[in-house]
């Protein structure tokens, strides 16, 4: 029912999510726990984050209490979202470091989405070389994980920053690569598409000086 609750603030259909949340009874570390999260959840998704974050920070504090590793990480992560920017790096720091020595494999597989956040943190700051290293890690965990899906979406986030500094051949090779599996699966990817477009018009553009 809490997943319930999480489907509907997704809809923004809060005016039902809070009632089957204070419907339900906390009655175990984990329900509590998992009861926290989707009350922040909610609140977030109606544009509140300060008042969602104090109900992530009691999500963590029971999480970590029972040894609920991947809700502990999970609580974590959803502070990291709705803290300010300057706190954000030290709270995915944490989360990382939390999920990387869980011995819960379902806590260790936070960690692609992690670094996935930390690597945008950095790309949107400028700092792609930082952003570049981070995606790296993100796309070796992805492929432990193997999902096809978000292995392609790791390597799309790589050639978007290869974009960023610069490296146009690098990032046209990847995204070429991609539409290309998608083509072969019958699939289709708007932003591959659209990125291919982009760096093609990149590497049209003359030198400052010629012709």
């Amino acid at each position: 029912m809490t997943q319930v609750a999480r489907a509907l603030g997704l809809q923004k259909r809060f005016s039902e999510a809070e009632p089957l949340l204070d419907s339900l009874d906390a009655a175990t570390p984990e329900l509590a726990t998992r009861i926290a999260l989707e009350r922040g959840r909610v609140l977030n998704s109606s544009g509140q984050p300060g008042l969602a974050r104090p109900f992530f920070e009691s999500a963590l504090a029971e999480a970590s209490a029972a040894g609920l590793e991947h809700l502990a990480v999970d609580a974590i992560h959803m502070i990291a979202i709705v803290a300010p920017a300057d706190e954000q790096d030290e709270l995915n720091r944490r989360a990382l470091l939390m999920a990387s020595s869980a011995a819960d494999p379902r806590a260790r597989q936070w960690r692609a989405s992690l670094l996935n956040n930390m690597g945008w943190s950095a790309f949107d700051r400028g700092d792609y070389s930082d952003a570049l290293s981070l995606f790296d890690d993100a796309l070796s965990a992805r492929l432990e994980q193997g999902k096809v899906g978000d292995i392609q979406v790791a390597r799309w986030s790589i050639a978007r920053t290869l974009r960023a500094m610069g490296r146009i051949e690098e990032a046209l090779e990847i995204q070429r690569a991609l539409a290309k599996e998608h083509r072969q699966a019958g699939t289709a990817d708007p932003y591959v598409d659209e990125e291919i477009e982009a760096l093609t018009q990149t590497s049209k553009t003359p030198e400052p000086g010629s012709g």
